[in-house]
């Protein structure tokens, strides 16, 4: 530990504990510690208050410690977070293998493990009657055109309105927000057909009636609880870090769910199934992928349905919610043709299977409308929002703040 600059040396950029805290993601007591341990070195500042810390020398420990510097446009952003690793092409869930979960629990059960870290077996979510009531007031009210995921907007954002206690953002009462909102919004979205509710019933059987107009078929329902488990959650996906954004303002977590909700309705993320079930129905339809990929790489179209930047092979709940469908006997067809897509497509560039396109087997195989993943989509990445807003609202308020790079005339210009 140095006291007094050395003479001579040319003069370094130099931060202020605060900022030496900051920049390497800890309180700042803990950056006295690491001078204790002679991991750092730091100068007394004018006057004798506080220290100071070399820049260089601080950005070096943020390296060997894990921890990026954010870039000044804010792309470079590295969040800490227990939720989701995504190693080696496998998706775990506070480390625990997703695809295992899926396979033996409901939605519920690990929406209130992730939130939780306790497992609830049979464990279901109820809406409160006067909040179902308003959602369901306020949806009927938007244009018979409307799509799902305007449906859940607003639906959120009248479950938000029936709640004069959000503001708390105490764990207790996140999730007991939490735990209504869910379902609320699944009750929320009119009734295709089908067959009917029953007090108790798991969140993926509500689903059902509101994707298909088809009587529950028991080995697809499960396709459907377990494409809900594996959308929970993936990381830091765009409408994740909008959630989290929100929740570093102390936003009130439906206030979380709708700034995932505006990010989730992009073509390049929620939208996507629906472009995967188009291609999908149009292939089983001709009989054949073949012209229908040809149909696409011709136009320069990307095919829907495959590749993910986070996985060099086959995306793990693809494979996943295949395996599953292959108990489903009328999804013969569908996977068939999701097969020779990826086998086509192979031809042309490597590109395996990712969860769009095992959602689009499944949407086409049981009548479900093209957005029908995004619903579901929608649905389920719910819970993993609220789990990152719980992580999000333990941090420093505010913290993701990204410098503005400018680039505009400078001044001083005259008035227009």
């Amino acid at each position: 530990m140095t006291d007094q600059p050395e003479p001579g040396r040319p003069e370094a950029p130099r931060l202020t504990t605060r900022e030496a805290a900051e920049l390497l993601g800890v309180k700042p007591e803990t950056v006295y510690a690491y001078v204790s341990r002679g991991q750092l070195s730091s100068v007394r500042a004018a006057g004798g208050r506080g220290s100071t810390f070399d820049a260089g020398e601080v950005r070096a420990l943020a390296r060997r410690s894990g921890r990026r510097e954010p870039s000044p446009a804010g792309g470079d952003l590295v969040f800490r977070t227990g939720i989701t690793l995504i190693e080696d092409d496998r998706y775990y869930l506070r480390g625990v293998d997703a695809t295992e979960l899926a396979r033996r629990h409901s939605y519920e059960e690990v929406a209130e493990w992730l939130w939780t870290g306790e497992l609830r077996p049979g464990v279901r979510f109820e809406a409160p009657p006067e909040t179902l009531a308003a959602a369901r007031r306020t949806v009927g009210a938007l244009p018979a055109h409307s799509g799902s995921t305007d449906r859940l907007r607003v639906a959120v954002t009248a479950a938000a309105a029936t709640d004069p206690l959000r503001f708390d953002l105490s764990p207790q009462a996140v999730l007991s927000s939490a735990r209504s909102l869910i379902p609320t919004l699944v009750g929320a979205l009119p009734v295709a057909g089908g067959a009917s509710e029953a007090a108790g019933d798991s969140l993926a059987r509500q689903l059902w009636p509101r994707l298909t107009a088809r009587p529950v078929d028991t080995p697809a329902l499960a396709v459907l609880d377990a494409a809900l488990v594996l959308l929970i959650d993936h990381d830091l996906a765009a409408s994740t870090l909008a959630a989290r954004v929100a929740a570093s303002a102390h936003a009130h977590p439906y206030a979380v769910v709708s700034a995932g909700l505006g990010v989730l309705e992009g073509p390049l993320h929620g939208a996507a199934s629906g472009l995967a079930h188009r291609m999908l129905q149009e292939a089983v339809d001709r009989g054949s992928a073949v012209p229908v990929v040809a149909d696409h790489l011709r136009t320069g179209r990307r095919v829907p349905g495959l590749g993910h930047r986070l996985y060099r092979g086959e995306d793990p709940r693809a494979r996943t919610l295949f395996a599953l469908l292959e108990d489903v006997p009328q999804a013969a067809g569908a996977l068939a043709a999701a097969r020779e897509v990826v086998a086509t497509t192979a031809r042309h560039a490597p590109l395996h299977a990712n969860i769009d396109l095992a959602l689009a087997v499944l949407s086409v195989t049981c009548g479900m409308a093209a957005e029908a993943g995004e619903t579901v989509f929608a649905v389920s990445r719910t819970a993993g929002w609220i789990a990152h807003a719980l992580e999000e609202y333990g941090e420093r308020p505010l913290r993701i703040r990204p410098s503005g790079q400018y680039t505009g005339p400078r001044p001083p210009q005259p008035i227009p």
